[in-house]
Parts: structure tokens; sequence; C-alpha cells
């Protein structure tokens, strides 16, 4: 995970420094999203798009309803598209389209066509799903990919899962860019 660019002009520098100082989310007391985080993976063992679609519907629609803010729409896709670059592969897992609020995620695997693991969709689920907190929730209307920004989406897929965050330790890039620092990471928790 590499941060965005931080912009040059100033409503765009000021937006950016804004998300990357909201690192916290408050999230429910209850279990209701670890509840329907299952429904998802439920769903998921099943293998039928649909009902997946229908899960990560009514995810969406708790979470928003917490939130105060409006319910995006969701579309659950087939397998994952590959994005072929002059320095590599690339696979989409999802994406936010802004102007229509809708979230779409790809729940099998680009070649092999598998349904990708539960993680794997709920995380990408709560990373899209950030992307609409930050235009309806913070009023952030180009939602950065700053270090606040992937620690909140931490704060909720671990809240989701039931499991203790774990705090993302970064390492400084050239252009005032940040990128998670995953063996630091791994040594911080006893697995490397």
């Amino acid at each position: 995970m590499i941060t965005d660019f931080r912009p040059r002009n100033l409503s765009g520098s000021l937006e950016y420094d804004s998300s990357d100082r909201i690192a916290r989310l408050n999230l429910p007391a209850d279990a209701r999203l670890q509840q329907l985080a299952r429904g998802i993976e439920s769903a998921m063992a099943e293998g039928s798009r649909t009902a997946v679609e229908h899960a990560c519907r009514d995810f969406l629609a708790e979470t928003s309803s917490f939130f105060n803010v409006t319910a995006p729409a969701v579309r659950v896709l087939g397998a994952r598209p590959v994005r072929i670059y002059e320095a590599g592969i690339g696979e989409l897992f999802g994406d936010y389209q802004i102007n229509k609020a809708v979230i779409r995620v790809w729940m099998r695997t680009a070649v092999q066509l598998k349904v990708t693991s539960f993680g794997t969709l709920l995380n990408t689920l709560c990373h899209e799903f950030c992307h609409h907190l930050d235009i309806r929730l913070f009023n952030f209307p180009h939602s950065y990919h700053t270090r606040g920004f992937y620690a909140r989406i931490a704060a909720l897929y671990h809240h989701c899962r039931g499991t203790p965050v774990v705090p993302l330790v970064w390492r400084r890039m050239p252009q005032n860019r940040w990128r998670i620092d995953w063996g630091r990471m791994r040594r911080l928790r006893g697995n490397g």
C-alpha cells in the first residue's frame, strides 16, 4: 500500500492533510457489523455472486446507517480484471464510483477464477466504503489514499473481523509518499 502524492494546490493539500490526521473511526460497541461480515463469509462459501451481493448490500446498509450517511449501491462481479502495465501486471479488486456512489468488488481471482478469500473481499469492501465515508461523512471530495485513510480501513476491517487492529508501520518514500513496511510489521507481530 502506497499513499497518493500530496497535491500541490492549496485546497488539495488541505484535504490531504486533514485526511492524513483522521486515523480512527468511531465504530459500533456491539457486534452488528461482525455478524453481517460473517453473512458475507457464508455467502462466499456458497460461491453465489447474487448471495454475496445481497450480503454486501446488507453490510453496507447497516454500516452506512451507523455513520448516518446514505448507503452506496454495490455490485459484486465475477473475475477480477487484469491490467497489463509496462512495469508489470495488476488486478483490480474493487473500485468506488464517486459520482454514482457505487462500490464494485470482484469475487473471483483473475486467472484461476476461484472465489477469493473472505479477508480479501472484506478488506476491499471496507476500502471502497472508506472512500464513500470520505465523500459523504468527512467531505473530502477527492478521497486521497493517505496514511489516515489506510488506518481507517484497518480500523473498520479489524472491527468487522473481531480482531485487534494492527498498527500500520510506514516507510517514507521519495516525493513525500509513504508505503507500508511489511517487514517491520511482521517483526513487530513476531511473525518475521
